[in-house]
C-alpha cells in the first residue's frame, strides 16, 4: 500500500509528502471539522506543526483510519526482502551521516564539488531550471488522477517557483555547511540502523519518522531561501459554496511573495468536513489491497497496480 499523498491544501509543494483504532477516537474528537472551512483550518495547522499523526486522524473518519492502520502493517510485511546492494547503501548513507563529526566531513568531500559545479553549471542553472520545470508539468500533464483544475493549480505554484529554483544560493560554502549540519542532525534523530529497522516501522513509528523528517526538510529549505513556515502561516480559508454534504473551500496564500489559490471538494461524514478526494484514495487503495488479499497478490504488487 502507498500512504496516499497528504492533501495539497492549496500550497502544491510537494510538499510536497499524510479514526477507530483505540485511541483514535478521543484524538480526533479534538479537532474542529465541523464547518468545511474549520476542517481545512485544523489541517493547515497540524501540517505547519509537523503532527502527521494528529493530521491522519483529524483527515479521516474512525473506519477509514484504522484502514490505514491496518493496510500499512500489512504492506510492511508483505514487502519482497531487501537485496544485499539496498541494504548496503543504506547502511553506508546512514554510517556517513551519523558518523562523529559528520558534518564537517561530508562537507570535505562536498567543498571542492560544489565549487566545481558552480563553475561547470553556474550560467546553465536558470536555464536547467527551466527545463526541470517544465518535465514537471508535463509529468502532471500525464497523471490521470488529477482534475483538470488541480493540474492547473499545480502548474501555478510550479511557475510561482520557478524564480527562486532559479536564482537560490545552491552553491553557496556557508549555506551547504549549515544544510549538512541539518541533514546529519536530522538522520541521527532518525535513529534508523538498518534497512531492516527501517522497514519494520510501523504506522506510530513511521508517522514519529515523518514529523522529524519534515522538521528537517523544513529547515534545509529555510536555509535555501524558501519558507515551507511562511507558506502555511499565510492559507485564509474561504467557503465558496455549499450544498448539503458537499462544500468546496478556497485556499487564498502567498507562495514566494506570489498570490494564488487553490479549491477543495470536501464532503461531510457523520457531522465532520472530509476531503473529497484524499477519502477516494484512501478507500481505492483499502479496496485494492483486499482484493490483492482475497487473490492472494502480494500488497506491494496491489499497490504498484493502483499506482498505474
Amino acid at each position: 500500500m502507498r500512504l496516499v499523498p497528504l492533501p495539497r491544501l492549496g500550497l502544491c509543494l510537494g510538499v510536497t509528502l499524510l479514526l477507530a483504532s483505540c485511541h483514535g477516537q478521543d484524538d480526533a474528537a479534538r479537532t474542529d471539522a465541523s464547518t468545511p472551512v474549520a476542517a481545512v483550518r485544523t489541517s493547515v495547522e497540524l501540517l505547519r506543526k509537523g503532527d502527521f499523526d494528529a493530521l491522519w486522524k483529524h483527515l479521516l473518519p474512525p473506519a477509514d483510519y484504522a484502514h490505514l492502520r491496518a493496510d500499512w502493517n500489512l504492506h510492511q510485511r508483505n514487502l519482497a526482502p531487501a537485496t544485499t546492494a539496498e541494504r548496503e547503501r543504506f547502511d553506508q548513507l546512514m554510517r556517513q551521516l551519523t558518523a562523529p563529526d559528520a558534518a564537517a566531513q561530508l562537507y570535505a568531500q562536498w567543498q571542492p564539488k560544489l565549487a566545481a559545479m558552480e563553475r561547470q553549471y553556474g550560467d546553465q542553472l536558470p536555464i536547467l531550471v527551466a527545463v526541470g520545470e517544465a518535465l514537471a508539468k508535463r509529468a502532471v500533464g500525464r497523471n490521470r488522477d488529477l482534475s483538470t483544475a488541480r493540474k492547473n493549480q499545480l502548474d501555478q505554484a510550479l511557475d510561482a517557483l520557478l524564480p527562486w529554483a532559479q536564482h537560490a544560493p545552491w552553491f553557496d560554502q556557508a549555506r551547504a555547511r549549515q544544510a549538512l549540519e541539518v541533514a546529519t542532525t536530522t538522520a541521527r534523530q532518525l535513529r534508523l540502523r538498518s534497512l531492516e529497522q527501517a522497514r519494520a516501522l510501523d504506522f506510530d513509528a513511521l508517522m514519529a519518522r515523518y514529523a522529524i523528517g519534515y522538521r528537517g526538510l523544513e529547515q534545509v529549505l529555510a536555509i535555501y531561501g524558501l519558507s515551507l513556515d511562511e507558506a502555511l502561516a499565510s492559507v485564509r480559508p474561504s467557503e465558496l459554496s455549499r450544498e448539503g454534504d458537499h462544500a468546496v473551500v478556497r485556499l487564498d496564500y502567498r507562495l514566494q511573495g506570489t498570490a494564488l489559490s487553490s479549491d477543495i471538494e470536501l464532503v461531510r461524514e457523520h457531522g465532520r468536513w472530509y476531503s473529497r478526494d484524499l477519502l477516494q484514495n484512501v478507500r481505492r487503495s483499502h479496496r485494492q489491497l483486499a482484493a490483492a488479499a482475497v487473490a492472494g497478490t502480494p500488497a506491494g504488487a496491489a499497490s504498484a497496480a493502483g499506482a498505474d
